[in-house]
């Protein structure tokens, strides 16, 4: 069975021309919303991913209507691969996983997105050495001074009691364990 989902990311835009493209593409039922595709809770999308059965197929009029990035788009096609159901875009109709071509494109699809993110990593990672190369410290802010440390240090040692000490500096009894430890 054909399956339509149609979205528009604000209440002000109209659903009528994606229902109307979905209706002529022969789908028997349509799951519509107007929910911004950033927005994690698209409850319709979620209604037609559970009612979906094996041999059905989503269909939508465009990609951007299902997906608000690739990654997104591969993780929700690798989800209805699993269940068994097809995935078609009337406007990009290389994107159908119903044939060998469309599930050859959906796989360069998949290894172009991995590369992307390796390179986004890459990227990550060699600014994050040359910041540590530079200086800087990354984490959180450490809740007390130097002098503060040094001191409930000295305080441990006398045999003052790690909730006291903590209480005195206004932090959690964690943090003295933490300092006590290194």
């Amino acid at each position: 069975m054909l399956l339509g989902y149609a979205r528009v990311s604000t209440g002000s835009q109209s659903l009528e021309a994606q229902l109307e493209q979905l209706k002529a593409a022969g789908c028997k039922r349509v799951y519509a919303e107007k929910r911004s595709g950033a927005d994690g809770e698209r409850k319709e999308l979620a209604r037609l991913l559970k009612a979906a059965r094996p041999d059905d197929t989503l269909v939508v009029c465009r990609l951007d209507r299902l997906a608000r990035s690739t990654r997104d788009l591969l993780n929700t096609l690798d989800r209805l691969t699993k269940a068994g159901v097809g995935f078609k875009s009337l406007r990009e109709t290389a994107v159908d996983t119903t044939t060998a071509q469309g599930r050859l494109v959906v796989s360069i699809l998949a290894a172009i997105s991995e590369f992307e993110r390796e390179l986004i990593l890459a990227r990550i990672n060699e600014g994050r050495r040359r910041a540590a190369r530079n200086g800087i410290k990354f984490g959180r802010k450490p809740k007390l001074t130097a002098y503060q440390r040094q001191e409930a240090l000295e305080r441990l040692a006398a045999g003052e009691s790690q909730s006291t000490i903590a209480r005195t500096f206004d932090v959690d009894r964690a943090t003295i364990s933490r300092l006590a430890r290194r």
